[in-house]
Parts: structure tokens; C-alpha cells; sequence
């Protein structure tokens, strides 16, 4: 039975504790409000949705909260889910849009609908017209970045939309992550107005999804690309200074924003804090890095080779942290991922490790605080992505890292 409008549900059914600075918090996880805003939204057809389902949360406490919410409907109406968002600053009345409308990424209209796109790549990318563009969304984080898969015949582009002002930082990445010796998309064509790159794509496979069916891949592969972009030399334009020490204390406020006092998780948080809090203090960058380095950000081609489909954090870092963030999400999906029995992850991170520092002769205990700390930031994924579970899923991965210490 389709539901009524006044029906639609929202799951999953997930509370944080309430915020001072942001009184409207409750708000984005209450379906009455949800539906209310989607209906004052343009352009609304006449068969109501039956579930929204958030998909995304992201907090910064006192002072901002964003969600994206996917609009579905009954199966048996066949329309396609689309997705929108909702940001509260303090201070200010909550936004509402739908994602092709986001008022931060003045490009992503265009870029998202396959008239306009179709104007664009013509403009802006190919030298032969073509009548017809086809439009696929892969990635959104509202308000700051977008991926789209355009498509013409039997050729294929990623059209990144960021804020206008990250396209200079972005494409400062691109050419820096392209002097290593991974293989890295080719820039095809930019919108600078519109804070839209398109880069080519790369046939490969995901290489998280082939560790998932057993095939790891070659370690030695792995660490050379890697060694390669860490003797990139720093002169020049070499993008921004990774922010180790912004990313720790945003995590850290989130938990301790959320965690109640007195549950398990709070002990377990605070014996992690007063083991990274120094070593965040002292940590320092010392040469280019991809500073987001995991096995989800890569493709492995038909004869092996790896090529880097993310990089947008390349720039001043931290060698052992890029293995150390490999580390951390291989473990936490050994130890915590939803398919983790038919993963591979736990064995190659074995090897991994030990590949690493017998070739860099690093001491374990400075890999092993880098591995804890990407371990603490990749928690934070647990509210990101929020389950009625969360709190628990948090509690796990906070000891994690802690045991990561030992």
C-alpha cells in the first residue's frame, strides 16, 4: 500500500543529545519537520514520497549541522530517489534545497541536469560536438563538493563541482599527486566560475571491492607509488598543509559533544585523548603526502597498476601517516565492517604493516600512534553515517584504537 504524505518515515530512527548553540538540532531527525520542508520545496510532483533516509550527517557542535536525507517513494510507482539537504547555523534559519540546488556549489545545477551539462561539455571539454550528455550522480557532501558521471557515446568524465574557492587548491593536488608514480586522472576541462574540473575516467576495478573477493593487491606496488610521491619536492605551489591537529579536535569535540558521561564509550574516549592529545601537539608535516590514503580511493587497472581517483588532501604531510590511515581502515573493517567475514582486509593488513617498516625502517610505536589516530578520525563515521547503533559501533572503534596503543 502507497503511504500517505502524512506517513512518510524517516529512518533510520537515530538521536543525538541536544545542542545549546543550534536549537533546531531535534528538527533534522523529526519526520514531521522533514516532511513539512519537503514539501515546501519547488518543482514537487503529484505522487508524494513514502521514506526519507538520511544518508549523511555532518555536526560541528555550537555552530553548524548539514544533513542529506534520499526521497524515496513506493517501488511501484517507479520514479527514481533523489536527494535533499538541510543546513542549521546559529543564529540563522535552517536551508532547505534539493541537491542540484545548493547554494554553495554554484555549478552543481548545471552540471547536474543533462541539458545544461550537455551545454558544458561541449563548451568546455570536447572538441567535437555531441548531441546528447548523460548525467549520473556518485558522490555528494552538501555544501562542498559533488561527482557526476558524464557521459558522451562511449566516452566517460568526472565532473568534480566544488566551492569556487576550492578549485584552485584542487587542481594544485591534481598536479602534484600526477608527479608520483601512481596513475592519476587526466584533467580534461575546468568551469572556474562554476568550481567544475572534469577529469577522465580510468578503466579499473574499486580495490576495496577486489579485496572483498580475495584479490589483494601487490604490496610492493603500493609502497613504491607511495615513496615516489613523498620525494616530490616541496618548492612551489605544493597545495595546503595538511590540518593533522583541525581534524583531531573537530573529532574530539563531536564525541565529546555526544558520548554521555558515564557510558563505557566516555572512559574509552578519554583514555584515547590522553594518549593522542600529545602526540597531536608534537606531530608536524615533513613531506608531500596524500593525507587520505586508503584502499577505497584507488582503482587497480588491467595490468596491475594502481591509479589514485581521490586526492584532493595531497600536499605538506606525513609519510607514516599515509600508512597509518591505510592501516586504520583496513583494521576497522577487519574488526568492524558490515561484510567483514568475507573480507580480506585483516590478512593484507598484516602484511601491509610489515612490508612498510621493513622497507622505511620506521619504529613500530610511532606507526602505531598514526594508525590510533586515523582510527579515532574514522570513527567519527559512525555519526556521519548514523545507525540506531551508533553509539556501540562508536564504543568499538574508540577501543580500537585504543588497544592499537596497546
Amino acid at each position: 500500500m502507497t503511504l500517505s504524505p502524512t506517513e512518510a518515515s524517516l529512518y533510520p530512527k537515530v538521536a543525538f543529545p541536544e545542542d545549546a548553540g543550534l536549537p533546531d538540532l531535534p528538527k533534522l531527525f523529526d519526520e514531521g519537520w522533514v516532511r513539512k520542508a519537503y514539501r515546501g520545496l519547488p518543482r514537487q510532483g503529484e505522487v508524494k514520497p513514502s521514506r526519507f533516509r538520511i544518508r549523511q550527517f555532518a555536526h560541528r557542535p555550537g555552530g553548524m549541522a548539514i544533513i542529506s536525507y534520499e526521497v524515496e517513494w513506493d517501488p511501484e510507482e517507479y520514479i527514481p530517489s533523489e536527494l535533499i539537504a538541510a543546513r542549521i547555523e546559529k543564529g540563522r534559519p535552517a536551508e532547505v534545497f534539493h541537491y542540484t540546488d545548493d547554494p554553495y556549489l554554484p555549478g552543481l545545477r548545471k552540471a547536474a541536469y543533462p541539458e545544461s551539462a550537455l551545454e558544458l561539455v561541449n563548451k568546455r571539454l570536447l572538441s567535437m560536438r555531441v548531441r546528447r550528455t548523460g548525467v549520473e550522480l556518485v558522490r555528494y557532501r552538501p555544501t562542498a563538493r559533488a561527482v557526476l558521471r558524464h557521459s558522451a557515446g562511449k566516452v566517460r568524465f568526472y565532473a568534480r563541482v566544488v566551492r569556487p574557492d576550492a578549485l584552485a587548491p584542487l587542481l594544485e593536488a591534481h598536479e602534484l599527486i600526477s608527479r608520483s608514480g601512481f596513475v592519476v586522472p587526466r584533467l580534461a576541462g575546468r568551469w572556474d566560475e562554476g568550481g567544475v574540473v572534469w577529469l577522465s575516467e580510468i578503466p579499473g576495478k574499486n580495490l576495496r571491492r577486489n579485496m572483498r573477493r580475495g584479490k589483494i593487491p601487490e604490496t610492493e606496488r603500493l609502497l613504491k607509488g607511495l615513496e615516489s610521491l613523498w620525494r616530490t619536492p616541496m618548492e612551489g605551489s605544493v597545495g595546503r598543509p595538511f590540518n593533522l591537529r583541525g581534524t583531531y579536535q573537530r573529532a574530539r569535540r563531536i564525541f565529546r559533544h555526544n558520548i554521555p558521561e558515564g557510558c563505557p564509550a566516555r572512559v574509552l574516549l578519554e583514555e584515547a585523548c590522553r594518549s593522542l592529545d600529545p602526540f597531536i601537539e608534537s606531530w608536524r608535516t615533513t613531506s608531500i603526502a596524500h593525507n587520505d590514503f586508503y584502499d577505497d580511493q584507488m582503482l587497480v587497472l588491467p595490468d596491475g597498476r594502481i591509479a589514485l581517483v581521490d586526492f584532493e588532501e595531497s600536499g605538506p604531510g606525513d609519510p607514516m601517516l599515509d600508512v597509518g590511515n591505510f592501516l586504520g581502515h583496513l583494521r576497522w573493517r577487519a574488526r568492524l565492517g558490515r561484510e567483514r567475514k568475507e573480507d580480506a582486509s585483516d590478512a593484507y593488513y598484516r602484511e601491509f604493516r610489515g612490508a612498510a617498516l621493513d622497507r622505511f625502517a620506521w619504529r613500530e610505536r610511532d606507526l602505531a600512534f598514526r594508525e590510533s589516530v586515523c582510527l579515532f578520525r574514522i570513527c567519527t563515521n559512525t555519526i556521519r553515517h548514523p545507525q540506531p547503533d551508533w553509539l556501540e559501533r562508536l564504543e568499538s572503534g574508540l577501543r580500537l584504537a585504543n588497544e592499537t596503543l596497546g
